[in-house]
């Protein structure tokens, strides 16, 4: 998945930024990196990449790819669930643009009375 758009004041604040090295990333996951590179192969996470070339994963990344490996640990072919945490992280966002937008027109959906 692509990175999302943040307000964060440094590096440290940023879910989106690019901190850890693979193999600090799946010691953290509990993982291979193999693993990781699968979840790139199937478009879950796009990792960015150092200036040596090394990929680098963010908190976010990280959290959808603990929640692919909920899913394979549970039996969930490895494609099938980065299509679940791909559909989930959609309707998340639906969610949450739709919340918006019914408090941006609270006022305009309430009836009018003649004066």
């Amino acid at each position: 998945m692509p990175p999302r758009s943040t307000r964060a004041v440094s590096p440290l604040d940023d879910d989106d930024y690019p901190a850890y090295t693979m193999g600090r990333a799946a010691d953290m996951l509990g993982t291979t990196p193999a693993f990781l590179r699968a979840l790139g192969e199937h478009r879950l996470i796009s990792p960015l990449r150092s200036e040596g070339g090394h990929r680098r994963f963010s908190r976010y990344q990280l959290r959808i790819a603990a929640r692919a490996r909920e899913l394979v640990d549970q039996g969930t072919p490895i494609e099938a669930a980065c299509r679940i945490v791909i559909l989930e992280d959609q309707l998340e966002e639906a969610q949450r643009i739709n919340e918006q937008l019914r408090a941006d027109h609270v006022g305009e959906l309430q009836p009018k009375t003649p004066t």
